[in-house]
């Protein structure tokens, strides 16, 4: 979740029921495509926007150290109810910005996050996830593509945008895929993965 684009309401009021829809997809079936790609254990790792907690507890299960930054404190609780997992660490914390994230992390997660930021927030947040990344770190994106619903504020964020913004900052593109099958079974919704590393 992001800072100043008034979607925080829409995830506060919808907690327990994103739970239950963003739970049913494993993570293995979600990032697939990058699963080969991911340090070994144990590794530091930041989960950027991890609502109800499903990508926290998955890595946390497979021996990293990981730090799951959510803004809304509803999401928070379910996500502390449904995945207690002992390895991850809990931060109130919001895209563009990231000011209580301290340190270098090997991976980073931005998962269904980057739709929420303006064009001027996107440019200040990629700067900000490369600050955090530690040598030979990855960024991993996944892009929600498709028309944005009505209910929420949202942008259609090409890859080759976001490729671009992380190029600025010295980042190497590692992969870009696309999933033209949304996990939750929408027509209406596909998606793009970009993962780019910090160079030695």
């Amino acid at each position: 979740m992001t800072q100043d684009t008034g979607v925080q309401p829409y995830y506060a009021s919808n907690a327990a029921d994103l739970g239950e829809r963003y739970g049913g997809v494993p993570f293995e079936k979600i990032h697939a495509d990058v699963l080969d790609l991911l340090p070994p254990a144990p590794a530091r790792v930041a989960d950027i926007g991890a609502g109800t907690g499903r990508d926290a507890q998955a890595l946390a299960a497979r021996g990293h150290e990981v730090v799951a930054v959510e803004p809304v404190r509803e999401m928070r609780e379910v996500a502390r109810l449904r995945h207690p997992a002992p390895g991850v660490t809990w931060v109130e914390d919001s895209l563009p910005r990231l000011e209580r994230l301290t340190g270098r992390f090997d991976l980073i997660m931005a998962t269904a996050v980057w739709m929420h930021l303006t064009s001027g927030q996107r440019s200040a947040a990629m700067a900000r996830l490369a600050e955090l990344l530690a040598p030979r770190g990855l960024l991993v994106l996944s892009l929600r593509r498709g028309a944005p619903p009505r209910d929420r504020v949202m942008f259609d964020v090409p890859a080759e945008e976001a490729a671009a913004h992380a190029a600025e900052q010295g980042l190497e593109l590692a992969r870009l895929t696309e999933n033209h099958t949304d996990g939750l079974g929408r027509a209406e919704v596909w998606w793009q993965t970009l993962v780019v590393r910090r160079p030695e």
